[in-house]
């Protein structure tokens, strides 16, 4: 397994969560690391991207100001902390990586994607 997503629960409206995404794979062989999310009944979408190399970043305008992406390069572990949590947020999240340094017309495009994490639930309920 290449990635291995971890931090997904239940948490009330407002709340936090860290999501983490652990990556196994050389760091040569990405250039882009993202999260996405699909919740029940709806299409997977992408919420946000992280570049290693310029740390450039990019975020879906549903979660732009609440959530944040990271990267911790000696733990090859990419975050993503969620603040403000709504229950529209209620998705299984997953993590993964592309070879290409994607940039903001592509980098939500599951087709650009070669390796995928299994996914961790997050909840949001009161």
């Amino acid at each position: 397994v290449q990635l291995v997503e971890s931090g997904g629960g239940l948490v009330q409206p407002g709340g936090s969560l860290r999501l983490a995404c652990e990556i196994s794979l050389s760091t040569s062989d990405y250039h882009s690391v993202s999260w996405f999310r699909q919740a029940p009944g709806k299409e997977r979408e992408g919420v946000s991207c992280i570049k290693p190399t310029d740390r450039i970043t990019y975020y879906t305008r549903a979660v732009k100001g609440r959530f944040t992406i990271s990267r911790d390069s000696a733990k090859k572990t990419v975050y993503l902390q969620m603040n403000g949590l709504k229950p529209e947020d209620t998705a299984v999240y997953y993590c993964a990586t592309s070879p290409r340094a994607l940039i903001a017309s592509s980098w939500s495009q599951e087709s650009w994607y070669t390796d995928w994490g299994q996914g961790t639930q997050v909840t949001v309920s009161s």
